[in-house]
């Protein structure tokens, strides 16, 4: 007997989009936009808009409008074909517990390339501290005798900011402020810095670093390019990313409809803004296809060069 899969249940739209106009206006961490969304969402609602019995469909006309006022790619309807968890922020841990586990724990890559160079790939995801920090330790502390490092991000779409500041505490010398996080209020919600101690050996702050990025690039994947590049760690080689600088909550709004609300906003002490809308910029562009050759290029031709000015002259009769 081949069994079946009920469709999700239809939204009551009015009271969905009501109760996202409300989180909104209550949370979205510009108020100014944050009261002409809330008013667009109900004017549209009101008006019939989001007259549907699809979830999905619901989830994307209702992203479209929330993105409508400034482009804020983490403000967002979100439609999970699983049912998902009411407590708040669970929607997203469930989807990436899945993602987690299919990805030899965000850590996909790791490997020796020409020449001394060490490639490590995080993706899909910068997954929380508690589950990502023995992976992440175990990788970093692998490539940390490499003579250059190439950090792959192209495919890392988001994630924790904690676990950020974790890998930046192997590629840095010393604790480092990496950013501040400013409330719906102005006032400072939290700051970011690498951990004073960090299992295993670290890479290091002296050793040449290239960041891969890719339009796919996005959130904390972009925050870990972009703080890199601002201290003068790292050069970040590839496509510009797609611009979400703003940490989010999400709120579970229907079985199936995770709402994504920005409640802060980020501020780096190197540049005093951040990435929002503009994207990670690279400093060697190129297709994000071609970003691996293009950085293990850049690494050996360092390499050589540091090598060949550290032979210094040499005199008659030295071997």
């Amino acid at each position: 007997m081949t069994a079946t899969t009920s469709p999700p249940p239809a939204p009551d739209a009015l009271a969905v989009v009501e109760s996202i106009a409300d989180l909104v206006g209550e949370n979205y961490v510009f108020p100014d936009a944050a009261r002409e969304l809330a008013s667009l969402l109900r004017r549209r609602s009101a008006e019939g808009s989001y007259r549907t019995e699809s979830a999905q469909e619901l989830a994307e006309a209702v992203t479209a409008d929330l993105r409508s006022v400034n482009g804020d790619l983490h403000l967002a309807l979100k439609y999970h074909a699983v049912p998902v968890p009411r407590e708040r922020g669970a929607a997203v841990l469930a989807s990436m517990r899945r993602d987690f586990d299919a990805s030899l724990d965000g850590v996909p890559r790791v490997e020796l390339l020409d020449s001394g160079v060490a490639v490590l790939e995080i993706a899909p995801k910068m997954f929380p501290l508690d589950w990502a920090a023995q992976p992440l330790a175990a990788a970093l502390s692998l490539v940390a005798p490499a003579r250059a490092l190439i950090l792959d991000l192209r495919r890392n779409t988001g994630g924790d900011p904690d676990t950020v500041a974790f890998v930046c505490g192997y590629l840095l010398d010393g604790r480092t402020h990496l950013n501040t996080m400013v409330s719906q209020q102005g006032e400072v919600a939290a700051q970011s810095w690498t951990p004073p101690f960090v299992p295993g050996a670290r890479f290091g702050g002296g050793k040449p670093l290239f960041v891969l990025t890719s339009g796919s690039t996005f959130s904390a994947g972009e925050e870990l390019a972009y703080d890199l590049q601002q201290l003068g760690r790292a050069e970040v080689v590839g496509e510009a990313t797609r611009g979400g600088a703003h940490p989010r909550e999400g709120w579970t709004v229907h079985p199936h409809l995770e709402l994504s609300v920005p409640v802060a906003r980020a501020v780096n002490p190197v540049s005093g803004t951040n990435w929002e809308g503009t994207g990670v910029r690279p400093d060697v562009p190129c297709d994000a296809e071609a970003a691996l050759d293009r950085a293990l290029a850049l690494a050996v031709a360092r390499l050589t060069q540091e090598a060949d000015g550290d032979a210094g002259p040499r005199r008659l009769g030295q071997l």
